[in-house]
């Protein structure tokens, strides 16, 4: 690998304008690809597999209307008096003009709903007082009917008495009809007896009329009787629908769109299409026609989801990070060229990432966080990277090596130690996919690919533009020295070998440094313990963690979005600010009716859950099967209560009330920042086993130890607690709010100790890669191990001081950016590299390693001989190539420097040696 990356840098310092002009042509096909396929990113966090997607998904199909974006609009007074109704026409006429606004579906006007509202309590009221009159008109009419039903029952018995007397008359007046005819009554007496027979005939016919107006009048008492049931029923069913409403209008009591003292109003815009598909432009005019109007004494301020936009991915802080990492490089690297070089290759490197990532946003759901992540690593590895090359070159021309050769020994050294150490980033990165969270692994790839980016610029762009560069490196004053030094050595033109004996090159170079003193135990001790307490008492706050998602209250102060958040909080309650929807199962087969009574059921019942305000009955879908709920918690939506609200609701067995519905679940943003909250806490271990597995194997095989790569874990590990330990008392409790300006502390972005796990261990496995490679090398080289520990240690620190300042640099800009995802990252990282390189790497490794002393390199005779040599270090390079680090001459002796310098030839530079 050293002798490639050696021909691989040799022939791009020798070839610059041809690897210049490739890499332009990638930048520009990147560029390309971002104006061609660029799509619109998103703040939008969702994985999909978790109950509130789920929910979402069948909420979609069910009502198809509900999956349609909507946002909300704040208006209040400007003096905190009320709304007047010459202001609230100007609301409702603002909020028409939005609804006229292609892609926008209807608006909610906060006044017509209140109208609305007091216009059914209204009804309501007239609706009682109309059904008691009802009832008490119906109560005279069946009194009235009941007393004409007792009068025609007193007719009845007087007619059926009647009756009796006619058939009693009847049957006298026939035995003695019969007895006259027997006894052969006299004519006169047969006539008196006919008489009678007529006047009970016309008794008869008089009972008979009788009867049939009686008769007539119980047809009518029965058809009066029909119509008063049927009334009563009319009544019964309207006392149905009455309670019914009234219980409806009790349960939206509590939620309003006009606050209480008449100041503030909320409205909502509902677009044609859900949030994601709706084009940022339609967003931009519906926020501008509101945010625009000129209304007279009252604010507008569109809400978080309406106006929560994209966040710019370089900004003012970013670029004071970048100038102070240029300042660094200046003062390590001393020339404005060589200070350039490092900034100049990371920004091509990170102009290629991110717009070839942001090329694919047209094509896939993209976090607005992702590219910004991209930039993050790919400015503070890019910058790295480069650094570690040029010093090396640097050092080299400085001993007198001729250009070319010592940029393709630098590339074949320190560039072998960078491809090692991007290899940990990327394999870190990379594994961010095996959490099986699709925003998360995209954001591991893209990173990754960034950091590919900046390796493979390191080691074929630098060197092309070393190569222009020439000695322009070097001070004009270490230029002159580099003369001297050359000038005491002849070298062969096309072999490159150095034919100069080695008492010349020997005396031509500056002495070899003498080998450090290694520090005492009892120092070591110490330093241990001191840094694994420091450790420990940073980390603290990391044991109360709380995750979550950033909502309005963590936009700036001063913008609407923040506002509008607070003002719906103080007027309406934190509640509002996080609602639920919360859906539950009908039973088949009821009727309008009991389908209402169902509603109003299950709205009750979960109005009598803790930490629940209100309850309003959204809707049923077509086919009856699914009841629709607005739940209303007490808190906000990062609350400690809203999270075991949601976890109480999905937990309830409406069975148990006694209800017919079942299977309640829950949706919306507040129970989806949840969900991913515990998505990503449960994922977090089984990722942190796969980085540093994979990344175990790594560092054996390039330190050849076992010990080593269990103290670089071991230490990455405490300064990874350690940095989510500063997160959690900065972001979280709000210590030193002001200075990082933290204006509402809340749980912590929720993906944050995975990115920060994932980052974190690559960059520590680099520092510790750079520090341990050269005291592996001092090992290696004869050194007893305490001494080469110090040697190694002084010879890395310098560069890993610089690196790991550079880093916070980049990182720390970040910290105050205008996305509240953005400014956590930014601080976790720059903490995480503060404590892991200044604690861990440089005091508290070395003291371990001193300790351990020659057991921290031993590695079993099996395992030694089946792993492969990569000679990170690039010794087997520096070998054939005739050169020895003076960085490290110590370790053998200066009688192994002349050794390695007799066996040298010469370097294959023409140019090189017209130099000499």
């Amino acid at each position: 690998m050293a002798e490639l990356l050696y021909r691989l840098g040799f022939g791009s310092s020798r070839r610059p304008w041809t690897v210049i002009g490739s890499w332009l042509l990638v930048l520009a096909l990147a560029i390309g690809g971002l104006l061609a396929f660029g799509g619109t990113l998103t703040n939008s966090i969702t994985i999909p597999g978790t109950p509130t997607s789920q929910v979402t998904d069948r909420l979609q199909e069910e009502f198809p209307e509900a999956a349609n974006g909507a946002g909300t609009v704040v208006f209040r007074t400007d003096d905190g008096s009320d709304l007047t109704a010459e202001q609230e026409q100007q609301v409702s006429d603002l909020l028409t003009e939005v609804e006229g606004i292609e892609g926008v579906d209807s608006i909610l006007d906060p006044f017509a709903t209140e109208e609305q509202k007091a216009s059914g309590a209204q009804d309501l009221e007239e609706g009682r007082a109309e059904l008691e009159e009802g009832r008490q008109q119906l109560e005279d009419g069946q009194a009235q009917l009941d007393e004409a039903v007792a009068q025609a029952e007193d007719a009845q018995a007087q007619l059926d008495a009647g009756i009796e007397q006619l058939e009693a008359g009847q049957a006298q007046l026939d035995e003695a009809r019969a007895q006259a005819e027997s006894a052969g009554s006299p004519a006169a007496m047969m006539a008196q007896l006919e008489q009678q027979q007529a006047a009970l005939d016309a008794q008869r016919e008089q009972l008979e009329a009788g009867q049939a107006q009686l008769d007539e009048g119980n047809a009518e008492i029965e058809s009066n009787q029909a119509t008063l049931d049927s009334s009563a029923t009319e009544i019964q069913d309207g006392e149905t629908e009455l309670a019914q409403g009234e219980q409806m209008l009790a349960l939206t009591e509590d939620y309003s769109t006009v606050s209480e003292d008449g100041t503030t109003a909320v409205g909502s815009v509902t677009f044609t299409a859900p949030m994601l598909e709706i084009d940022q432009a339609v967003k931009d005019e519906v926020v501008a026609t509101l945010t625009d109007a000129d209304l007279s004494g009252v604010e507008v301020l569109p809400a978080n989801d309406l106006s929560q936009a994209i966040p710019s991915i370089v900004g003012p802080a970013e670029v004071v990070g970048l100038v102070i990492a240029a300042i660094v490089l200046f003062i390590m690297l001393g020339t404005i060229v060589a200070a350039g070089l490092p900034i100049l290759t990371a920004l091509i490197g990170v102009g290629i990432g991110a717009a070839g990532a942001l090329a694919f946003s047209g094509l896939i759901d993209m976090l607005s966080v992702t590219p910004v992540l991209g930039l993050m690593l790919g400015l503070a590895v890019g910058i790295d990277y480069a650094l570690f090359i040029i010093n090396r070159h640097r050092r080299q021309l400085k001993d007198g090596v001729a250009l070319h050769e010592s940029i393709g020994l630098a590339t074949g050294t320190s560039g072998n130690a960078v491809v090692f150490a991007g290899l940990t980033v990327v394999v870190a990165l990379s594994a961010l996919n095996v959490t099986g969270i699709p925003f998360l692994g995209l954001m591991g790839t893209v990173g990754a690919v960034c950091v590919t980016l900046a390796v493979l610029i390191a080691i074929t762009l630098l060197p092309a533009l070393l190569g222009l560069a020439k000695h322009r490196v070097l001070s004009k004053k270490e230029r002159a020295a580099a003369d001297a030094m050359v000038a005491a050595a002849t070298r062969t033109v096309g072999t490159g070998k150095h034919t100069a004996s080695p008492q010349e090159v020997e005396a031509s170079r500056p002495a070899a440094r003498t080998a450090p003193k290694p520090m005492s135990n009892l120092r070591a001790v110490l330093t241990s313990v001191v840094s694994v307490a420091v450790l420990a008492v940073i980390a603290i706050p990391f044991f109360s963690m709380r995750l979550g998602l950033p909502d309005g209250a963590s936009e700036p102060p001063e913008s609407a979005s923040h506002q509008a958040y607070q003002t719906i909080g103080e007027k309406f309650g934190e509640g509002r600010n996080g609602p639920l929807v919360v859906t539950a199962d009908l039973p088949e087969g009821l009727s309008d009716s009991e389908i209402t009574d169902q509603q109003i059921a299950v709205a009750q019942e979960l109005q009598d859950v803790d930490h629940v305000t209100s309850v309003v009955p959204a809707a049923v879908s077509e086919d009856n099967g699914m009841a629709m709920f607005q739940v209303i918690p007490a808190e906000g939506p990062n609350a400690v209560s809203t999270e075991e609200l949601v976890h109480t609701l999905r937990a309830s067995d409406l069975s148990e009330a006694g209800l017919q519905a079942e299977n309640l679940a829950v949706a919306g943003n507040t129970s989806g920042f949840v969900d991913v909250a515990e998505k990503l806490a449960d994922a977090l271990p089984l990722y942190l086993g796969v980085v540093v597995g994979l990344s175990l194997i790594i560092m054996v095989v390039v330190f050849r130890s076992l010990l080593v790569p269990l103290v670089a874990t071991g230490g990455f590990i405490l300064s990874a607690f350690a940095s989510m330990g500063g997160v959690v008392a900065i972001y979280q409790w709000g210590w030193l709010a002001p200075i990082f300006q933290v204006h509402n502390p809340a749980p912590i972005l929720a993906f944050l100790p995975t990115i920060l796990v994932g980052v974190l261990f690559g960059l520590a496995m680099d520092y510790q890669l750079f520090v341990s490679s050269g005291m592996r090398e001092a090992y290696a080289h004869g050194s007893p191990a305490k001494v080469a520990v110090q040697q190694g240690l002084h010879a890395g620190r310098s560069v890993v001081i610089a690196a790991a300042i550079i880093m916070i640099s980049v990182f720390g800009g970040f910290v105050f950016s205008e996305s509240a995802m953005i400014q956590p990252i930014g601080f976790g990282l720059a903490f995480g590299v503060l404590v892991d390189a200044f604690i861990v790497r440089l005091l508290l490794v070395p003291s371990l390693m001193h300790l351990f002393g020659d057991a921290a390199w031993w590695l079993p005779k099996w395992l030694d001989r089946i792993l492969p040599n990569v000679d990170v270090e690039g010794s087997s390079l520096e070998r054939s190539h005739g050169y020895s680090d003076p960085e490290l001459a110590a370790a053998d002796g200066s009688e192994a420097g002349s050794a390695a310098d007799a066996e040298s030839e010469t370097e294959p530079a023409a140019e090189d040696s017209a130099r000499v």
